[in-house]
Protein backbone atom coordinates (compact mmCIF):
# COMPACT_ATOMS: atom_id res chain seq x y z
CA UNK A 1 0.00 0.00 0.00
CA UNK A 2 1.46 3.40 -0.84
CA UNK A 3 2.02 6.00 1.13
CA UNK A 4 -0.43 8.77 2.35
CA UNK A 5 0.24 12.17 3.31
CA UNK A 6 -1.78 14.78 4.60
CA UNK A 7 -0.33 18.55 2.25
CA UNK A 8 -1.98 21.79 1.70
CA UNK A 9 -2.19 22.86 -2.02
CA UNK A 10 -2.85 26.41 -2.84
CA UNK A 11 -5.16 27.45 -6.23
CA UNK A 12 -6.14 30.14 -8.18
CA UNK A 13 -9.49 31.67 -7.09
CA UNK A 14 -11.37 29.64 -9.06
CA UNK A 15 -9.48 26.20 -8.33
CA UNK A 16 -7.46 26.15 -11.04
CA UNK A 17 -3.59 25.64 -11.09
CA UNK A 18 -1.63 25.47 -14.11
CA UNK A 19 -4.19 25.66 -16.29
CA UNK A 20 -6.24 22.20 -14.51
CA UNK A 21 -9.57 22.85 -12.99
CA UNK A 22 -9.89 20.93 -9.66
CA UNK A 23 -12.90 20.02 -7.60
CA UNK A 24 -13.51 19.45 -3.89
CA UNK A 25 -13.91 15.63 -2.94
CA UNK A 26 -12.72 14.64 -6.46
CA UNK A 27 -9.55 12.14 -6.90
CA UNK A 28 -7.30 13.47 -9.54
CA UNK A 29 -4.43 10.83 -11.21
CA UNK A 30 -1.24 11.55 -13.28
CA UNK A 31 1.03 9.32 -14.73
CA UNK A 32 4.63 10.35 -13.45
CA UNK A 33 5.87 12.92 -10.55
CA UNK A 34 9.00 14.75 -10.35
CA UNK A 35 9.38 17.76 -8.15
CA UNK A 36 9.19 21.01 -10.23
CA UNK A 37 8.83 19.03 -13.60
CA UNK A 38 5.34 16.96 -13.40
CA UNK A 39 2.77 15.39 -11.32
CA UNK A 40 0.19 17.37 -9.03
CA UNK A 41 1.95 19.34 -6.33
CA UNK A 42 1.22 20.72 -2.71
CA UNK A 43 3.00 21.22 0.39
CA UNK A 44 3.16 19.58 3.80
CA UNK A 45 3.98 22.99 5.58
CA UNK A 46 1.30 24.98 5.56
CA UNK A 47 3.12 28.60 5.05
CA UNK A 48 4.99 26.88 2.10
CA UNK A 49 2.75 27.30 -0.19
CA UNK A 50 2.63 31.14 -0.14
CA UNK A 51 5.58 31.00 -1.90
CA UNK A 52 3.54 29.90 -4.83
CA UNK A 53 0.26 30.91 -4.28
CA UNK A 54 0.14 34.16 -2.63
CA UNK A 55 -2.76 34.96 0.01
CA UNK A 56 -3.64 37.63 -1.92
CA UNK A 57 -5.19 35.72 -4.90
CA UNK A 58 -5.33 32.58 -3.92
CA UNK A 59 -7.53 29.73 -2.04
CA UNK A 60 -5.98 26.84 -0.12
CA UNK A 61 -7.38 23.14 -0.09
CA UNK A 62 -6.26 20.20 2.64
CA UNK A 63 -5.04 17.61 -0.06
CA UNK A 64 -4.62 13.49 0.57
CA UNK A 65 -1.52 13.08 -1.96
CA UNK A 66 -0.40 9.04 -2.46
CA UNK A 67 0.99 6.98 -5.47
CA UNK A 68 4.54 7.90 -6.19
CA UNK A 69 5.92 11.00 -4.46
CA UNK A 70 8.71 13.57 -5.13
CA UNK A 71 10.26 15.78 -2.53
CA UNK A 72 12.95 18.22 -2.86
CA UNK A 73 15.28 19.97 -0.23
CA UNK A 74 14.51 23.34 -0.03
CA UNK A 75 10.84 23.53 1.02
CA UNK A 76 8.19 20.60 1.95
CA UNK A 77 7.10 20.79 -1.69
CA UNK A 78 5.86 17.01 -2.37
CA UNK A 79 5.01 16.08 -6.45
CA UNK A 80 2.30 12.88 -6.60
CA UNK A 81 0.92 10.78 -9.51
CA UNK A 82 -2.21 11.04 -6.68
CA UNK A 83 -3.95 13.51 -5.16
CA UNK A 84 -7.60 13.69 -3.41
CA UNK A 85 -9.08 17.28 -2.67
CA UNK A 86 -10.26 17.87 0.77
CA UNK A 87 -11.83 21.04 2.74
CA UNK A 88 -10.64 24.55 2.10
CA UNK A 89 -8.87 26.08 4.71
CA UNK A 90 -8.33 29.46 5.43
CA UNK A 91 -5.62 31.80 6.84
CA UNK A 92 -6.33 31.32 10.50
CA UNK A 93 -6.68 27.55 9.61
CA UNK A 94 -3.16 27.67 7.80
CA UNK A 95 -1.59 29.34 10.82
CA UNK A 96 -2.71 26.79 13.24
CA UNK A 97 -1.81 24.22 10.92
CA UNK A 98 1.33 25.28 10.57
CA UNK A 99 1.82 25.24 13.98
CA UNK A 100 0.91 22.02 14.74
CA UNK A 101 3.72 21.00 11.92
CA UNK A 102 6.38 22.51 13.85
CA UNK A 103 5.05 20.88 16.71
CA UNK A 104 4.91 17.42 15.51
CA UNK A 105 8.86 17.94 14.21
CA UNK A 106 9.89 18.85 17.10
CA UNK A 107 8.74 15.64 18.79
CA UNK A 108 10.40 13.83 16.06
CA UNK A 109 13.52 15.45 16.48
CA UNK A 110 13.77 16.58 20.39
CA UNK A 111 17.01 16.01 21.56
CA UNK A 112 18.72 15.55 18.20
CA UNK A 113 20.02 19.50 17.92
CA UNK A 114 19.65 22.69 20.33
CA UNK A 115 17.86 24.18 17.26
CA UNK A 116 14.46 22.33 17.10
CA UNK A 117 13.90 23.26 20.83
CA UNK A 118 10.23 23.58 22.02
CA UNK A 119 8.87 25.78 24.71
CA UNK A 120 5.81 25.41 26.64
CA UNK A 121 4.24 28.11 29.08
CA UNK A 122 0.92 26.76 30.38
CA UNK A 123 0.35 28.79 34.01
CA UNK A 124 -0.81 32.14 34.51
CA UNK A 125 1.31 35.03 33.49
CA UNK A 126 3.68 32.65 32.29
CA UNK A 127 6.39 33.58 29.15
CA UNK A 128 7.56 30.83 26.05
CA UNK A 129 10.09 31.83 23.85
CA UNK A 130 11.89 29.34 21.28
CA UNK A 131 14.87 30.95 19.32
CA UNK A 132 16.16 27.90 17.70
CA UNK A 133 15.68 27.07 14.01
CA UNK A 134 12.52 25.34 13.41
CA UNK A 135 11.56 26.02 17.44
CA UNK A 136 8.15 26.36 18.55
CA UNK A 137 6.57 28.54 21.72
CA UNK A 138 3.45 28.04 23.08
CA UNK A 139 2.19 29.76 26.51
CA UNK A 140 -1.61 29.24 27.23
CA UNK A 141 -2.20 29.95 30.40
CA UNK A 142 -3.99 33.55 31.40
CA UNK A 143 -1.40 36.79 30.21
CA UNK A 144 0.73 34.24 29.31
CA UNK A 145 3.51 35.93 26.30
CA UNK A 146 4.85 33.25 23.77
CA UNK A 147 7.89 34.35 21.25
CA UNK A 148 9.55 32.47 18.75
CA UNK A 149 12.35 34.36 16.99
CA UNK A 150 13.92 31.40 14.44
CA UNK A 151 12.97 30.21 11.12
CA UNK A 152 9.77 28.23 10.73
CA UNK A 153 9.15 28.83 14.11
CA UNK A 154 5.43 29.13 15.63
CA UNK A 155 4.08 31.07 17.90
CA UNK A 156 0.69 30.24 19.79
CA UNK A 157 -0.92 32.00 22.95
CA UNK A 158 -4.23 31.07 23.71
CA UNK A 159 -4.89 32.44 27.16
CA UNK A 160 -6.67 35.56 27.89
CA UNK A 161 -4.71 38.58 27.17
CA UNK A 162 -1.81 36.79 25.51
CA UNK A 163 0.64 37.48 23.10
CA UNK A 164 2.04 35.77 20.32
CA UNK A 165 5.30 36.59 17.96
CA UNK A 166 7.27 35.12 15.43
CA UNK A 167 9.90 36.94 13.64
CA UNK A 168 11.64 34.12 11.84
CA UNK A 169 11.46 33.10 8.41
CA UNK A 170 8.39 31.65 7.68
CA UNK A 171 7.13 31.67 11.22
CA UNK A 172 3.24 31.54 12.27
CA UNK A 173 1.82 33.13 14.80
CA UNK A 174 -1.23 32.53 16.61
CA UNK A 175 -3.12 34.59 19.48
CA UNK A 176 -6.84 33.13 20.46
CA UNK A 177 -7.74 34.38 23.97
CA UNK A 178 -9.16 37.86 24.23
CA UNK A 179 -7.49 41.27 23.79
CA UNK A 180 -4.54 39.07 22.55
CA UNK A 181 -1.87 40.30 19.95
CA UNK A 182 -0.32 38.06 17.11
CA UNK A 183 2.47 39.36 15.10
CA UNK A 184 4.50 38.15 11.97
CA UNK A 185 7.51 39.96 11.00
CA UNK A 186 9.24 37.07 8.49
CA UNK A 187 9.28 36.72 5.12
CA UNK A 188 5.85 34.19 4.17
CA UNK A 189 4.92 34.79 7.70
CA UNK A 190 0.95 34.36 8.83
CA UNK A 191 -0.87 36.27 11.91
CA UNK A 192 -4.02 35.32 13.76
CA UNK A 193 -5.79 36.95 16.32
CA UNK A 194 -9.02 35.50 16.56
CA UNK A 195 -10.26 36.97 19.87
CA UNK A 196 -12.16 39.79 20.63
CA UNK A 197 -9.93 42.89 20.39
CA UNK A 198 -7.07 41.17 18.92
CA UNK A 199 -4.73 42.78 16.93
CA UNK A 200 -2.89 40.97 14.27
CA UNK A 201 0.19 42.16 12.04
CA UNK A 202 2.18 40.92 8.95
CA UNK A 203 5.08 42.90 8.21
CA UNK A 204 7.22 40.49 5.72
CA UNK A 205 6.96 40.08 2.47
CA UNK A 206 3.87 37.38 1.54
CA UNK A 207 2.73 37.67 4.93
CA UNK A 208 -1.08 37.33 5.38
CA UNK A 209 -2.94 38.91 8.62
CA UNK A 210 -6.59 37.79 9.70
CA UNK A 211 -8.27 39.01 13.05
CA UNK A 212 -11.76 37.46 13.59
CA UNK A 213 -12.88 38.58 16.81
CA UNK A 214 -15.33 42.22 17.66
CA UNK A 215 -12.90 45.28 17.47
CA UNK A 216 -9.48 42.85 16.17
CA UNK A 217 -7.68 44.79 13.54
CA UNK A 218 -5.29 43.31 10.89
CA UNK A 219 -2.60 44.67 9.14
CA UNK A 220 -0.03 43.17 6.38
CA UNK A 221 2.60 45.65 4.93
CA UNK A 222 4.26 43.15 2.97
CA UNK A 223 4.13 43.00 -0.87
CA UNK A 224 1.41 40.10 -1.98
CA UNK A 225 0.49 40.41 1.61
CA UNK A 226 -3.33 39.80 2.38
CA UNK A 227 -5.13 40.96 5.41
CA UNK A 228 -9.17 40.52 6.41
CA UNK A 229 -10.83 41.51 9.91
CA UNK A 230 -14.00 39.88 9.84
CA UNK A 231 -15.09 40.98 13.19
CA UNK A 232 -17.73 43.79 14.29
CA UNK A 233 -15.89 47.43 13.72
CA UNK A 234 -12.74 45.06 12.62
CA UNK A 235 -9.82 47.76 10.79
CA UNK A 236 -8.63 45.65 8.29
CA UNK A 237 -5.31 47.11 6.13
CA UNK A 238 -2.94 45.86 3.36
CA UNK A 239 -0.21 48.49 2.34
CA UNK A 240 1.97 46.36 0.17
CA UNK A 241 1.65 46.27 -3.80
CA UNK A 242 -0.73 43.96 -5.08
CA UNK A 243 -2.15 43.21 -1.29
CA UNK A 244 -5.37 42.45 -0.31
CA UNK A 245 -8.02 43.89 2.26
CA UNK A 246 -11.24 42.64 3.25
CA UNK A 247 -13.61 43.67 5.92
CA UNK A 248 -16.49 41.76 6.76
CA UNK A 249 -17.93 43.02 9.93
CA UNK A 250 -20.36 45.91 11.26
CA UNK A 251 -18.61 49.03 10.41
CA UNK A 252 -15.61 47.50 9.74
CA UNK A 253 -12.62 49.63 7.35
CA UNK A 254 -10.77 48.02 4.62
CA UNK A 255 -7.62 50.04 3.31
CA UNK A 256 -5.68 48.67 0.37
CA UNK A 257 -2.66 51.77 0.02
CA UNK A 258 -0.24 49.81 -2.40
CA UNK A 259 0.03 49.93 -6.47
CA UNK A 260 -3.14 47.19 -7.25
CA UNK A 261 -4.11 46.33 -4.41
CA UNK A 262 -7.26 45.01 -3.51
CA UNK A 263 -10.03 46.53 -0.83
CA UNK A 264 -13.79 44.94 -0.12
CA UNK A 265 -15.95 45.81 2.65
CA UNK A 266 -18.46 43.48 2.98
CA UNK A 267 -20.32 44.72 5.88
CA UNK A 268 -22.82 46.71 7.14
CA UNK A 269 -21.94 50.38 7.56
CA UNK A 270 -18.15 49.25 5.97
CA UNK A 271 -15.85 51.49 4.31
CA UNK A 272 -13.77 50.52 1.71
CA UNK A 273 -10.34 52.26 0.59
CA UNK A 274 -7.87 51.69 -2.28
CA UNK A 275 -5.25 54.58 -2.53
CA UNK A 276 -2.54 53.11 -4.64
CA UNK A 277 -2.38 53.03 -8.71
CA UNK A 278 -5.07 50.78 -10.53
CA UNK A 279 -5.97 49.91 -7.17
CA UNK A 280 -9.87 48.32 -6.94
CA UNK A 281 -12.39 48.70 -4.15
CA UNK A 282 -15.39 47.22 -3.57
CA UNK A 283 -18.61 47.54 -1.50
CA UNK A 284 -20.88 44.41 -0.77
CA UNK A 285 -23.56 45.96 1.04
CA UNK A 286 -26.03 48.82 0.53
CA UNK A 287 -25.08 50.79 3.75
CA UNK A 288 -21.06 50.54 2.89
CA UNK A 289 -18.89 52.87 1.20
CA UNK A 290 -16.40 51.98 -1.68
CA UNK A 291 -13.13 54.95 -2.93
CA UNK A 292 -10.93 54.14 -5.25
CA UNK A 293 -8.71 57.43 -5.14
CA UNK A 294 -5.60 56.32 -6.89
CA UNK A 295 -4.72 57.11 -10.53
CA UNK A 296 -6.70 55.13 -12.31
CA UNK A 297 -8.13 53.09 -9.75
CA UNK A 298 -11.98 51.58 -10.10
CA UNK A 299 -15.25 50.68 -7.88
CA UNK A 300 -17.98 48.32 -7.59
CA UNK A 301 -20.92 47.89 -4.95
CA UNK A 302 -24.00 46.53 -4.44
CA UNK A 303 -27.29 48.82 -4.98
CA UNK A 304 -27.84 51.24 -2.60
CA UNK A 305 -23.93 51.83 -1.90
CA UNK A 306 -22.00 54.94 -2.49
CA UNK A 307 -19.06 54.80 -5.01
CA UNK A 308 -16.36 57.47 -4.76
CA UNK A 309 -13.58 58.11 -7.36
CA UNK A 310 -11.16 60.24 -8.71
CA UNK A 311 -10.00 61.46 -11.89
CA UNK A 312 -6.23 62.18 -12.14
CA UNK A 313 -3.60 63.20 -15.18
CA UNK A 314 0.09 62.15 -14.90
CA UNK A 315 2.70 60.20 -16.82
CA UNK A 316 1.66 56.19 -17.16
CA UNK A 317 4.91 55.65 -18.20
CA UNK A 318 6.28 56.88 -14.35
CA UNK A 319 3.06 56.04 -12.27
CA UNK A 320 4.85 54.74 -9.05
CA UNK A 321 5.62 57.94 -8.44
CA UNK A 322 2.48 59.80 -6.54
CA UNK A 323 4.25 63.62 -6.48
CA UNK A 324 3.63 63.31 -10.25
CA UNK A 325 -0.29 62.95 -10.29
CA UNK A 326 -2.04 66.16 -10.47
CA UNK A 327 -5.92 66.05 -9.09
CA UNK A 328 -8.42 66.73 -11.96
CA UNK A 329 -11.56 66.38 -9.78
CA UNK A 330 -13.78 64.04 -7.57
CA UNK A 331 -17.45 62.32 -8.10
CA UNK A 332 -19.21 60.33 -5.58
CA UNK A 333 -22.77 58.10 -7.18
CA UNK A 334 -25.06 55.71 -5.71
CA UNK A 335 -25.59 52.61 -7.30
CA UNK A 336 -29.18 52.91 -8.46
CA UNK A 337 -29.04 49.52 -10.45
CA UNK A 338 -29.48 51.43 -13.68
CA UNK A 339 -27.66 54.40 -14.22
CA UNK A 340 -24.88 52.78 -11.84
CA UNK A 341 -25.18 49.42 -12.48
CA UNK A 342 -24.51 46.88 -9.42
CA UNK A 343 -21.30 44.93 -8.92
CA UNK A 344 -20.23 46.39 -11.96
CA UNK A 345 -16.37 47.90 -11.99
CA UNK A 346 -16.21 51.76 -12.66
CA UNK A 347 -13.39 54.20 -13.23
CA UNK A 348 -13.05 57.77 -13.72
CA UNK A 349 -12.09 58.97 -16.74
CA UNK A 350 -11.80 62.60 -18.70
CA UNK A 351 -14.53 64.00 -15.70
CA UNK A 352 -16.77 61.19 -16.34
CA UNK A 353 -17.47 57.93 -14.39
CA UNK A 354 -17.00 55.03 -16.57
CA UNK A 355 -17.51 51.31 -16.85
CA UNK A 356 -14.26 49.38 -16.38
CA UNK A 357 -12.77 48.03 -19.91
CA UNK A 358 -9.68 45.49 -20.35
CA UNK A 359 -7.35 48.59 -21.19
CA UNK A 360 -8.46 50.01 -17.40
CA UNK A 361 -7.59 46.71 -15.77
Amino acid sequence: MSEVIKSYKGFNRDLTCRGKQYEVGKEYEEDRAQSCECGMHACEYPLDCFSYYDPAHSVYYEVEQSGDLSRRGDDSKVASTKMKIGAEINIAGMVKASINYIRERIKEEKGSDDDYGASLATGDYGASSATGYYGASSATGYKGASLATGDYGASSATGYYGASSATGYKGASLATGDYGASSATGYCGASSATGDYGASSATGYKGASLATGDYGASSATGDYGASSATGDYGASSATGDYGASSATGYKGASLATGDYGASSATGNCGASSATGYKGASSAKDPESIAIAWGYKGRVSGVKGSFLVLADWEGDESEYWKPYTWKLKGAKMVRVDGEHIKENTWYTMRNGKIVEVTEDDR
